[in-house]
């Protein structure tokens, strides 16, 4: 999670050229000397996102040597060190690619929605090498309702518009509400401004079915799968107040970094609940 968070300080702050457009070498050295502080940000969320290799690295063995085989812990585990990788190359290609600093180009825009959706992807492999491994005998998941596994996809379109609206928060930071709002509706603004108002209404919109679909859980009444419903509703009212805080407060780098760690803690508790849903009895 933390890696994921760091790389987005690295967006928020411009400092993905910090080193240069070397990978994975860092201004064509090892370790930078006499670095600036965008190289310390960049390369510092190039040393923690080996050091999380390592680790997922670390967990598919462990997961190999506990479980038996045929164990889904064991699966996703691996699956895990794939999109970690997966996740490792799209970064190195948006420095190799350029597609840092100012570029506001649609490929970059394109390039980022594919990493968010990838690290999506990461995260839900660890969280079922958690919840799967979290027995010997490996759980038996049957299905979710329909209303439960439409609300993940719905989830990633939200959170890839997010994505969107952060760089153009990034790349044309307002300096108050109205001359934001202006930016947004002019015809003579960037794409990425005038896609930028989308991110709100899809938010909305999306808040309200994911509430359907977490209420829905709980008139089921299944122990596990009511209580993380309940942590889903109260995360989606949550993020929401998060993001009026985040326009009020014109996207400042911090906050950014909240509204997208809250993001990520909702993504999470929305797979556990259509793990839990589903659950085999």
């Amino acid at each position: 999670m933390m890696v994921v968070l760091w790389g987005a300080f690295v967006r928020a702050t411009g400092s993905g050229a910090g080193c240069g457009d070397h990978w994975p070498l860092c201004n064509g050295t090892v370790v930078p000397r006499a670095p600036s502080i965008e190289t310390v940000i960049e390369f510092t969320h190039r040393i923690t996102s080996g050091l999380a290799i390592v680790g997922v690295a670390g967990l598919c063995i462990w997961a190999s040597r506990l479980f038996p085989r045929g164990h889904r812990a064991r699966l996703f585990a691996a699956l895990s060190v794939v999109f970690l990788f997966a996740e490792a190359l799209l970064g190195a290609g948006l420095v190799l690619l350029r597609y840092v600093e100012r570029d506001a180009s649609a490929g970059r825009a394109l390039y980022l929605s594919a990493h968010l959706i990838n690290t999506q992807i990461l995260l839900m492999m660890l969280t079922m090498t958690a919840w799967f491994g979290a027995e010997g005998v490996s759980r038996r998941w049957k299905s979710a309702p329909p209303l439960v596994l439409i609300a993940l996809p719905v989830s990633v379109i939200v959170s890839v518009s997010g994505a969107i609206a952060a760089l153009g928060d990034t790349l044309f930071p307002a300096t108050s509400l109205v001359s934001g709002f202006q930016q947004e509706f002019s015809s003579s603004s960037s794409t990425l401004l005038r896609l930028r108002v989308l991110h709100p209404a899809l938010a909305v919109a999306a808040a309200i079915f994911l509430v359907a679909a977490a209420v829905s859980v709980r008139r089921a009444g299944r122990p596990g799968a009511t209580r993380v419903a309940s942590i889903s509703i109260a995360l989606v009212v949550l993020q929401l107040g998060a993001g009026v805080l985040n326009v009020v407060l014109l996207a400042p780098v911090w906050m950014q970094i909240v509204h997208l760690l809250i993001a990520d803690l909702l993504w999470i508790a929305l797979l556990l609940m259509t793990l839990e849903a589903g659950r085999a009895q």
